[in-house]
């Protein structure tokens, strides 16, 4: 999880406070204080049951709709019911953020983010798909200070992912692609698949 994302989400309960906005203070520190201690508590584990991961990603995407509201709609469909799935913690995560950050945040209009979970006979398959401006324009609109600090979070997951396949002989997969939209924006799609 990006460093950033905790600093800012105490400057958003600041801000809540600071606009004398108690009860929005306190449900976003709640629901943050859950989303801490369940990465922490998953942060000591090789592996953790894949509906605990799917519920960390559904409160993170909680909680940073609740930050950019204005910014972004958001839907999130898990059709999947695998108790005996585990998947390694923190590994869907890095992709909704993604998303929010360096697709939906710089888009003008609210945009829209779509989390989809299926499964068929071999994999379960998580789907981020964003509308918003696509990654070769987010590339060209990063600050001079975004382009000196390299986000690992992307990278981390693939040499995870790369280290698991090779330990465990398992199949993940993941593919990342720009969407063909006309209006401008091109979107972004990832997909995860998790071998069952």
């Amino acid at each position: 999880m990006n460093p950033h994302f905790i600093f800012n989400a105490l400057n958003s309960v600041n801000n809540f406070i600071a606009n004398q906005d108690e009860k929005a203070a306190n449900k976003y520190l709640a629901e943050f204080s859950r989303l801490m201690r369940k990465v922490l508590d998953h942060s000591q584990k090789d592996f953790i049951p894949f509906e605990e991961e799917m519920e960390l990603n559904e409160l993170y995407l909680r909680l940073e709709h609740f930050r950019f509201r204005d910014q972004f709609e958001f839907t999130y469909e898990n059709e999947v019911h695998a108790p005996d799935l585990e998947v390694p913690p923190m590994l869907i995560q890095p992709f909704i953020e993604n998303a929010v950050w360096h697709g939906l945040r710089y888009k003008e209009g609210k945009g829209h983010l779509a989390v989809r979970v299926g499964q068929d006979a071999t994999h379960v398959t998580v789907t981020i798909e964003d509308d918003g401006i696509g990654r070769e324009r987010s590339k060209a609109i990063k600050t001079e200070s975004q382009r000196r600090q390299k986000s690992a979070g992307l990278d981390n997951v693939a040499k995870r992912m790369a280290l698991i396949n090779e330990l465990y002989g398992k199949q993940y997969e993941i593919t990342v692609s720009d969407l063909d939209a006309e209006a401008g924006d091109v979107g972004t799609r990832v997909r995860v698949r998790v071998p069952v």
